[in-house]
């Protein structure tokens, strides 16, 4: 049995069994050595009559004697051992591999488990990352925030993105170059830019909504995907060339849509030389030809003042502050905003429309403040920016942000070690009754007229690393919403929650977010009818 067969085969039967929280709670194989020691009565795994437990008990010791040539020890009998580094909190004392092949099954729901077994702060260790040390309490979150950027990089957090955004991406370097990179893209994406935007937004979402089957179940997260893309390449590249526009809208869904094979590749750009990788770096390499097309045109334009791209403002900004900023930087902050914009912004619309079509008195409501603010209320925004909100806190896109520490940092009661990787586990936070009540329940009108704090509200992260497009795509999310509840009636469910898969860094809805429309508004029927082609 190899190790990634042994992952795969003890995921299936604690995900058959439920005994991830019996794992953690009590399998403490120690992390270095394996040593087996005979474990005190109240330490051992819990021994029952449970054929569940059992099964799960002996694959477990299964996977280890053969993944490391272990001798045929009772794992019965092995001491639960919390940490011994008083430098770092508890966690648990698995192999470093099981780690994270259980965070890469389970993700929210062993955090979950660890926050209740360890308290507020707890360690990992997950393969290719080393050291994870997960916070909870909004206090030692907001130190994070708010420390100097010197000690906490996020840039190196996400260095295994480099091989896809580029070495001088805004989210992959810290400190005064991030600083210097930060401040050059503020002009695009301050509110006015962004207020005129918004059209072209309402635009490419009617155009996407009036293609939809009425009548038959289908997954709305792949039709959200196609209408965040298009925004991104019309108002963010400024694409125009037809020929061009054509071709990013046929490499960019390809080239966004990773999975931890394709992972492997972009962490280390050397395996792209080889097979299977080759598709990957040919999907860069148009990808790069394309956008640098774009650079080109945009450097060479007599109108460049009059467009209002977020390409042309970076153009313009850097001319007027008399910067230079070649094409290949060009590039990498186009990749990252196509990277950071795409994907997370469908799947928060994803998830607005899997919560509303389960509760149909907020999908009431929120059809009602699409028409009031299709008819000049600005009121109706108010809820859909509600909606937007809570489905943000209740099925937040990314489950954590990442800072690695450059020196130790005393923080939640224990002096860290540089080179730990601390993570506002921002899934923990969004899901704590001390900071929302019955925090399981979708309820927008908590979020009309509140005031939410940065250290308890935080699916953009926070600090001087919080996402440069966080108001982009809450106008994007509002509009697209309204466009949808006002162009179409769709049925209530009564069908199980979908439940949050990790695809690469984002939670999406494992069934695509399925729904159905009903029926389209009556006062759509006509313009929709124009736009259908007449039978000759």
């Amino acid at each position: 049995m190899t190790v990634a067969s042994s992952e795969i085969g003890l995921a299936t039967i604690l995900s058959r069994t439920g005994h991830l929280d019996i794992l953690v709670n009590n399998a403490g194989c120690m992390h270095e050595g394996f040593a087996a020691e005979t474990a005190p009565a109240d330490a051992a795994w819990p021994r029952t009559s449970s054929v569940e437990n059992t099964a799960a008990q002996r694959v477990f010791a299964l996977v280890l004697r053969r993944s490391y040539r272990l001798p045929n020890y009772d794992f019965g009998q092995w001491r639960c051992i919390m940490t011994l580094d008083t430098t770092l909190p508890p966690g648990p004392r698995l192999p470093k591999w099981l780690q994270t092949a259980l965070i890469l099954r389970y993700g929210p729901r062993l955090a979950a488990t660890c926050r209740r077994r360890y308290g507020s702060v707890f360690t990992l260790r997950i393969a290719s990352i080393g050291t994870l040390v997960y916070l909870t309490d909004p206090a030692d979150i907001k130190k994070v925030f708010a420390g100097n950027p010197k000690i906490f990089h996020a840039g190196e957090a996400n260095s295994m993105l480099r091989g896809l955004l580029g070495d001088s991406s805004v989210l992959v370097i810290d400190e005064d170059a991030h600083q210097d990179r930060r401040r050059l893209m503020l002009a695009p994406f301050h509110r006015d830019a962004i207020s005129r935007q918004a059209a072209v937004m309402a635009e490419i979402a009617a155009a996407n909504i009036a293609g939809w089957p009425v009548g038959r179940e289908f997954a709305v997260a792949p039709k959200m995907a196609q209408i965040t893309l298009e925004v991104i390449l019309r108002t963010v590249i400024g694409a125009s060339d037809p020929a061009r526009l054509a071709a990013l809208r046929q490499v960019m869904p390809r080239l966004l849509t990773i999975g931890p094979w394709a992972s492997l590749a972009i962490a280390n750009q050397n395996l792209q030389r080889h097979l299977p990788w080759r598709g990957l770096q040919r999907r860069i390499e148009e990808a790069n030809r394309l956008l640098y097309a774009e650079i080109a045109e945009r450097r060479n334009d007599p109108d460049l003042a009059s467009r209002s791209d977020v390409l042309a403002m970076l153009v313009r900004v850097a001319h007027d502050d008399e910067r230079t900023i070649t094409d290949q930087e060009l590039r990498d902050q186009l990749m990252t905003l196509l990277v950071a914009g795409h994907d997370t912004t469908a799947t928060g619309l994803s998830w607005a429309l899997e919560r509303l079509t389960r509760h149909p008195a907020m999908l009431a409501k929120a059809m009602r403040a699409a028409e009031a603010t299709a008819a000049g209320d600005p009121a109706g925004d108010d809820y859909l920016d509600a909606v937007a909100k809570e489905t943000l806190r209740i099925r937040p896109v990314v489950f954590d942000i990442g800072r690695v520490l450059t020196e130790p940092f005393e923080l939640a009661g224990y002096r860290l070690p540089a080179g730990v990787l601390v993570a506002p586990a921002i899934g923990l936070v969004h899901a704590s009754a001390d900071q929302y009540p019955n925090p399981d329940r979708f309820d927008p009108d908590r979020m009309v007229g509140a005031t939410l704090s940065p250290s308890t509200w935080l699916p953009f992260g926070g600090g001087n690393r919080r996402c440069l497009g966080a108001a982009f795509a809450m106008v994007e999310m509002r509009v697209v919403l309204r466009e949808v509840l006002r162009r179409v009636e769709l049925s209530t469910t009564t069908a199980p929650d979908e439940r949050q898969r990790l695809k690469h860094v984002t939670l999406v809805p494992h069934r695509g977010a399925r729904i159905r429309v009903q029926a389209i508004r009556a006062d759509q029927v006509a313009s929709r009818a124009i736009a259908q082609p007449r039978a000759s």
